[in-house]
């Protein structure tokens, strides 16, 4: 049994938690800040390729009655309220299950408490300072001058990693998408009657930014919207009612029920920027390795970073299977190996997404002519265009062959 070391609590870590304990090692996460982060963030939708990862972990079947299903999208000009296409958002999987809105809350909680019921310890106020290397093994060091040993450590530590630099000092900094991220949920019965059934998205390439909004069979409204960031000022500094002035002024030219939703909107998200990371050297040196944002994050429009970071906690978990001391590096290289590819890929995918949202006012005129025929193009050939993403299967053990590296 291996003593494995987890830097970070958020989705990532605890699915790799969750995974290294599936393998029958012991683990214990260390989280920098000082309690749960229950209720914070706003909220995600899980792929398909997330609840395959979540089912070799016994977990699809509970996650499944988090949020509610949105397996479809149809796109709109926000200028002329005018159709593009509509797609499916990743498919169905044989039993049924398909993709799934929830607040990013619920997911974690979910994960949190299935890791501390399987045996996992989470401490919490440990800000990971240094790392010291033994033959033997490593031990991390915190800002509360208490240390912990292990046989190996994993960086679960998202977009500003404090691991990454120990495994590849030569980094580079997350890449910039001059976009915002910002949303809402609006409770039921406070908001407009939708042009939406349940279940779908309805995605708007508005004159001024780019949005989103969906009912739940409930009632509510949950919405984000993408505004470019400002050449001056920054919209995070804006008390409740300026924010909420300033993105209804953004979408009201558009023929929707944008300004409308916002106006009804409590607690709106505070806009914060979007970044990515496309590659860096090494995600593993020596008994150190990189799960998630830390090694690979990518833009909120690849709607990939939860599915992906839990398919890097089987990959890893599954790779550390029967594996002791001795066999740690030589995992941890294989583990790379089968995901450098995939999640590289899934990373341009979603700057990709993200390019047709950055458009001024005068490129968007043009853009607008043409996007009624890209949409159309790219619905008709979306299953299998889009499979690479949503169809990865990853078997569980470290004996996945050459079939499970080149899947994805």
């Amino acid at each position: 049994m291996l003593n494995c070391l987890v830097i970070g609590s958020g989705i990532s870590g605890l699915s790799t938690a969750l995974a290294l304990r599936k393998a029958g090692h012991a683990v214990t996460v260390y989280e920098a800040y000082p309690e749960p982060s229950d209720g914070v963030g706003g909220f995600l939708t899980l792929a398909v390729n997330g609840f395959d990862a979540l089912d070799t972990l016994g977990l699809k079947d509970t996650a499944r009655s988090l949020g509610f299903s949105t397996p479809g999208m149809s796109m709109y000009l926000g200028s002329t309220g005018r159709h593009l296409a509509d797609f499916n958002y990743g498919g169905t999987l044989p039993d049924g299950t398909t993709a799934r809105t929830m607040t990013r809350s619920e997911l974690y909680a979910l994960l949190r408490n299935e890791a501390v019921e399987r045996g996992a310890r989470i401490e919490y106020g440990k800000r990971l300072q240094a790392v010291e290397e033994r033959p033997d093994g490593v031990t991390a060091r915190f800002g509360d001058g208490t240390a912990a040993a292990g046989h190996l450590l994993v960086g679960a530590d998202g977009l500003r990693s404090a691991v990454r630099p120990l495994i590849a000092p030569s980094s580079p900094r997350p890449r910039s998408i001059p976009l915002l991220n910002t949303g809402g949920i609006v409770p039921a019965g406070l908001g407009p009657a939708l042009d939406v059934e349940p279940g779908r998205m309805k995605m708007v390439f508005g004159k001024r930014c780019f949005y989103c909004y969906m009912p739940d069979p409930d009632g509510r409204i949950w919405w984000f919207a993408n505004p470019l960031q400002r050449s001056s000022g920054n919209p995070a500094e804006l008390d409740a009612s300026e924010l909420k002035g300033w993105l209804m002024g953004l979408v009201s030219g558009d023929r929707t029920l944008m300004a409308q939703i916002i106006e009804a909107t409590d607690g709106i998200i505070t806009p914060y920027m979007t970044y990515d990371f496309p590659t860096i050297p090494s995600w593993h040196r020596g008994r150190m390795v990189l799960v998630g944002d830390a090694a690979h994050a990518a833009s909120p429009s690849s709607g990939q970073g939860a599915s992906m970071a839990i398919e890097d906690a089987v990959t890893l978990g599954g790779g550390l299977l029967g594996v002791g001391t001795e066999g740690i590096t030589p995992a941890l290289a294989r583990y790379e190996s089968e995901r450098r590819g995939r999640a590289e890929a899934v990373v341009e995918w979603g700057r990709r997404n993200a390019a047709p949202k950055i458009r001024g006012q005068f490129q968007r005129v043009f853009q607008d002519l043409a996007l009624r025929v890209v949409f159309r193009s790219l619905s008709r050939g979306a299953a299998d265009s889009f499979d690479w993403v949503y169809g990865h299967h990853i078997p569980w053990g470290p004996a996945r062959g050459e079939a499970a590296a080149l899947s994805g």
